[in-house]
């Protein structure tokens, strides 16, 4: 998942907050800031809103000003800062604050001399917050307007443009002005109170009883040379009508017929709720005004009259406040960020509406559905499943689900039978992993149409691909509509139906679902049921699953892991609601907690992240591992439901951690790419060929070597598609195809009976089956290896990448194994792929002092003190090469002979040799004969 810190956040809720909140934090005088008078800021801690802002309070010193300026309304309020402004954990002292008493602080500056502003620039606005010293405590970031040097005339009281106001009540409005000016107040233009000259104006305005009519009221400043106005309007609260809902009719739009929709939003604890939109100005008028259900946790309305096909743009404003997009749309429109998408990726987009504010939600009623062309997908079985995650921002450079469609015949030829796109559904911005989800009916438009979608899902399926989706179910962004609708201050409400006020456990970045409430297992249901049902999805991975609990664990990340039996019956539920919408859907989840709750759940029928990124990573670099736990059968668990990986979104690249910090040894260097590139190998057989599915991360098939860190963890990465062009990273795409050809097509690399030998430098692995047997034997370390190769059995095997035959007559011979290098052997031929995929040479297995037919090799004394005497008998004539190395596989010595008749007998000398184990290696054409030797002192 992704990991943010949530200073850009903190100043996205102050801008939505408005000036309200902002007001009763800062006040000013004069009221009307300019650019090059001097302006009185007042700050009222005990009104500020972020929960960090508690560590000012009762302080009488060591409070700073950290401030911006903004030239324009819509642009950055930190564009400019005062000089030195540089160190957020050190005081910064022109902006040290003077007490006033009270937790009120105040300070006084010349807003262009204080920022540094060229003279001829404007400036529109300020960015304030107030911090400690070290930067441990800090209020929410403040946005107060700087206005041209003019008549400004502004409503003090109220601070809304905007309210509902009580039936025969009262308003205290006050209005102030910049300078001294002739002041009327009109009420829905009928002049009411008047001030002659002056900059003050104050009225008690009485309110009448008609419910649900809308009032405006107008403040007018006047002077010889000049005219301003303000405005707020405000609107008798209504009473609902109270209706049921009809039945059939679920929450969010259901469309009834060409023109007409039901409207559904559920808010529980709300007094009433407007449609507001295209057809009514955005304005809440009498007759879109929703039902409210008996039980007073709904409310509806039926919009008729629909132009027939088009599209509509609509929000609903709750208790005149909060106007928020409907939760349940499958479209929204976004004025911060649409206007960077491209028509490549989303053509014929909808302009946004004028006179809207914020997210808006879309209905279309006939809209043309989606013709499937595979209608009997067959999902591969679990336990030959290849999963290949991406990210569609970072696979293809349109970004968009054409080109990831046309790049399915890459995944072909890789062999891969799913792909988990990391999340889709509409997230906060363009450019994201994904994992700050706002609308989970929604996919978001940055990487194309939602036919665009189902398009690629189902060429996906023609292909044979399943296509899961990562989905984040444990947290919401802020602009998710039920974060919106029940928010206190800086975060999520008491009353709120869905959200803990603050999450349960570590890791949680936005905010925490409660998976305990009604609404939020309603809101699961719905969405994995639409999105099974609506584009064919194959399942879903769990965005931190182990979140999805209200046992309190705070910072304590052991406490959070440990076996939770109300998580469990939550993921039971869960599992059980999914599956009875597709009996065959994956359920995937990133757990990571005890064994015993996984193992329960897998047992039940869920699969599991399998993490063993940093045991390959170790392995690759020469260090050693055992990265056992991506077996099910060493977990305990009764089904393969271990999806073991070597690399995710989450974790860091293993070819660029072997050549970054990867070991050597002589003449052997992890560090080099192209050794880098053979260790990946290598790695890839062992993590493939141990049973169950298994993970890749885009781009490992051809080594990407770019960090996780680049440009940021989730910022955006390299596109690197000519690494297909360099004959070393394609051989190690060609390795991953085959290894991944023998998963998927041969039965006993799903073999419930097989043996891991993973705990030395030399690992094993062995397969069963009654057609054939499978051996796999590699080298980790950096030094050549000489071990027992401990093969399963006597009689013929096929090394699979070469497809040599090699007859074993004694499994505990010894073989020769170069670092870095792996045999994957078969009990039974078969087609063996491309030449020189692996850059190894012959089998060497030891002779144990026998050639072939009664030819031996002996070598003695051995041990031996200062020589030994090589004999060998047979009838190969020609030149022999004699070498004796030590055992990080550094050549000693060398000798050429001349092998003319069937014995040879030749004295090696080892006076310059060290005591201890070496290797005589004997070659005779194309044979290569190698015995141990110990040198001991005379």
């Amino acid at each position: 998942m992704k990991i943010f810190t949530l200073s850009r956040f903190v100043l996205l809720i102050c801008l939505l907050l408005g000036w309200q909140t902002q007001a009763q934090v800062v006040t000013t005088e004069p009221a009307f800031p300019t650019a090059d008078k001097a302006v009185t800021l007042t700050f009222d801690l005990t009104k500020a809103k972020d929960s960090r802002a508690k560590g000012l309070l009762n302080k009488t010193n060591d409070v700073y000003l950290w401030s911006g300026a903004g030239s324009t309304e819509s642009g950055d309020a930190f564009e400019f800062q005062p000089a030195g402004q540089t160190t957020w954990t050190a005081p910064f002292e022109p902006g040290k604050m003077t007490s006033l008493g009270n937790d009120k602080w105040q300070i006084t500056l010349v807003p262009r001399e204080y920022f540094g502003v060229p003279a001829g620039t404007p400036i529109r606005k300020l960015g304030l917050l107030l911090k400690n010293g070290n930067g441990s405590a800090q209020t929410e970031d403040i946005i107060i307007a700087v206005y041209p040097d003019e008549l400004k005339v502004a409503f003090q009281q109220p601070t809304q443009d905007f309210f509902f106001a009580e039936a025969n009540g009262t308003i205290q409005v006050e209005a102030v002005a910049s300078e001294n000016a002739a002041l009327r107040l009109l009420h829905d233009g009928v002049e009411i109170t008047t001030v002659a000259s002056g900059k003050n104006l104050s009225y008690t305005l009485q309110t009448g009883p008609d419910q649900g009519l809308r009032h405006s009221v107008t403040v007018e400043a006047k002077t010889a040379s000049e005219t301003d106005t303000d405005v707020f309007e405000y609107m008798i609260k209504p009473v609902p009508p109270v209706a049921a809902v009809p039945a059939g009719i679920v929450d969010g739009i259901n469309y009834i017929d060409e023109n007409e929709v039901i409207l559904v939003l559920y808010a529980p604890h709300k007094e009433n709720a407007y449609v507001i939109g295209e057809f009514n100005d955005w304005k809440p008028t009498p007759e879109y005004l929703m039902n409210r259900t008996p039980d007073g946790v709904r409310y509806w309305l039926r919009l008729t009259n629909l132009p027939v096909g088009e599209e509509v743009a609509y929000q609903y404003l709750v208790d005149g406040t909060i106007a928020i997009a409907d939760p349940y749309t499958d479209k929204v429109l976004d004025p911060q960020y649409d206007h960077y998408l491209t028509a490549a990726n989303y053509p014929n987009l909808k302009p946004y509406p004028e006179g809207a504010t914020g997210i808006v939600s879309v209905l279309q009623t006939q809209q043309q559905e989606y013709s499937w062309q595979v209608t009997d997908f067959q999902r591969p079985d679990v336990d030959q499943l290849v999963v290949y995650e991406l990210l569609v921002r970072d696979f293809v450079s349109t970004r968009n689900y054409k080109t990831l469609t046309d790049t399915l015949s890459y995944f072909k030829r890789l062999g891969i039978n799913a792909i988990q796109l990391m999340p889709i559904m509409e997230f906060t911005g363009n450019e994201s992993w994904g994992y700050n989800p706002t609308f989970y009916f929604a996919p978001d438009k940055a990487y194309g149409t939602e036919a665009d979608l189902k398009a690629f899902i189902d060429a996906a399926h023609k292909e044979g691909i399943a296509v899961i989706l990562d989905i984040v179910l444990n947290q919401a962004d802020y602009e998710f509509p039920y974060v919106r609708l029940y928010w206190d201050g800086d975060r999520p409400a008491v009353n709120s139906p869905y959200f803990n006020q603050s999450a349960t456990h570590p890791f949680s970045v936005f905010f925490d679902f409660n998976h305990n409430q009604p609404a939020t297992k309603a809101l699961v249901q719905r969405v994995t049921e639409y999105w099974l049902e609506e584009y064919k999805v194959d399942g879903f991975r769990f965005d931190l699953s182990k979140g999805f609990t209200q046992k309190i664990s705070g910072s304590n990340v052991g406490a959070w892991s440990s076996y939770d039996a109300d998580r469990v019956a939550t993921w039971k539920r869960i599992y059980n609601e999914i599956r009875s919408v597709d009996e065959t859907a994956y359920v995937i989840l990133e757990h990571f907690a005890d064994n015993a709750e996984e193992k329960e759940l897998a047992n039940y029928g869920m699969l599991f992240w399998g993490n063993n990124n940093y045991d390959f990573r170790q392995l690759g670099k020469g260090e050693n591992a055992n990265p056992q736990w991506m077996s099910y059968e060493v977990r305990g668990w009764e089904q393969p439901h271990v999806i073991g990986y070597m690399e995710s979104h989450d974790e860091e690249r293993f070819v660029y951690d072997v050549s970054k910090y990867g070991k050597t040894s002589g003449g052997y260097n992890t560090r080099n790419l192209t050794t880098a590139l053979n260790r990946a190998k290598l790695a890839a057989a062992f993590a493939l060929t141990i049973p169950g599915p298994k993970m890749i991360w885009q781009f490992g098939e051809l080594g990407y070597d770019v960090a996780i860190d680049e440009n940021g963890r989730t910022g955006n990465k390299p596109l690197l598609w000519n690494y297909q062009n360099d004959p070393e990273r394609a051989k190690l795409y060609q390795v991953y195809a085959e290894l991944i050809k023998l998963k998927t097509s041969q039965p006993v690399f799903g073999t419930e009976d097989f043996t891991l030998d993973l705990g030395n430098i030399v690992k094993r692995i062995t397969l069963n089956s009654d057609a054939m047997q499978v051996f796999l034997i590699g080298n980790f370390d950096v030094k050549q290896q000489l071990p027992a190769a401990g093969f399963p059995g006597a009689g013929s095997w096929y090394d699979y990448f070469t497809g040599d035959e090699l007859v074993v007559t004694d499994p505990a011979k010894e073989i020769m194994l170069e670092p870095g290098e792996f045999r994957l052997f078969t009990s039974q031929k078969l087609d063996e792929p491309a030449s020189n995929l692996l850059p190894w040479s012959k089998i060497i297995l030891s002779a144990e002092n026998e050639l072939a037919n009664g030819n031996t090799l002996r070598i003695y004394p051995n041990p031996a003190p200062d020589a030994v005497v090589v004999h060998l008998e047979s009838d190969y004539l020609g030149q022999v090469q004699v070498q004796v190395q030590d055992v990080t596989g550094r050549v000693l010595s060398r000798h050429t002979l001349n092998k003319t008749q069937e014995v040879l007998k030749q004295q090696v000398q080892l006076q310059n040799v060290a005591n201890g184990l070496y290797y005589l290696q004997v070659t005779t054409g194309d044979k290569r004969l190698v015995q141990k030797l110990v040198k001991v002192a005379q």
